[in-house]
């Protein structure tokens, strides 16, 4: 149930998550599956004992959070169904756009985002991301060598899905991709991380998800480079 007394505000706060799954993954997962409603300013999910099985998600207006906490109320994430209520308290992020920000912060979440983005730089491409001919993002391997996977420009009802984040798995491009009418599967080639194929119905249905979903960031290193699979 809701809690009435909470006003409608920026930030969700989502509980009954599966405890085992592991924070970087979950703040990805959480960010592919929010992100259709609206866009979100950050997410925080912290493994203390505490606050296990806990997120908040930030979005940039009421109405994206209002209409998440609709649509996503209940929904079976990591076979546990989630709870979702408004926050009650305003994020960090809110407060200081309003001015209103208290220097009281967490030392886990200053520490958490200062390892994020030194473990970001460390596993960046120096050269920054390669593009194939035809303008996408070229995937590489462990090793940083280029994965040399034929595409087609020719309509398919089966994508392929290059320069994904070598973390990504199944659950998480079924998140994003489920929303499309038409669609059946992901696989995931486990010898050629960072690549994926994702399957539609007809390729009509695979084109829509192509232009929606082409260069979204499951991490801000890597956009999504989306082309049709050669037949």
């Amino acid at each position: 149930m809701l809690t009435s007394d909470i006003p409608p505000n920026q930030t969700i706060y989502i509980k009954n998550i599966n405890e085992k799954v592991k924070k970087e993954e979950l703040k990805r997962s959480l960010y592919a599956l929010f992100s259709q409603y609206g866009r979100i300013l950050d997410i925080v999910a912290l493994k203390t004992a505490k606050l296990q099985g806990q997120a908040w998600v930030v979005f940039s207006e009421v109405a994206a959070a209002s209409n998440a906490l609709r649509q996503m109320q209940n929904f079976p994430f990591y076979d546990k169904p989630i709870r979702i209520q408004y926050a009650k308290t305003k994020s960090d992020c809110i407060a200081k756009a309003e001015g209103t920000y208290d220097k009281k912060k967490k030392q886990e979440e200053r520490d958490e985002r200062k390892r994020r983005v030194e473990e970001g730089h460390q596993t960046a491409n120096a050269n920054g991301p390669r593009f194939d001919s035809n303008g996408g993002a070229a995937a590489t391997s462990r090793e940083g060598k280029p994965v040399t996977q034929e595409v087609a420009m020719e309509p398919n009802h089966i994508l392929f899905i290059q320069n994904l984040p070598y973390e990504t798995n199944i659950m998480m491009l079924e998140l994003l991709f489920k929303q499309y009418p038409g669609f059946r599967e992901v696989r995931m080639v486990e010898a050629k991380p960072g690549i994926a194929f994702v399957e539609f119905d007809d390729d009509s249905q695979s084109s829509v998800a192509m232009q929606d979903l082409q260069g979204f960031k499951i991490t801000a290193q890597n956009p999504m480079a989306i082309t049709y699979a050669k037949k």
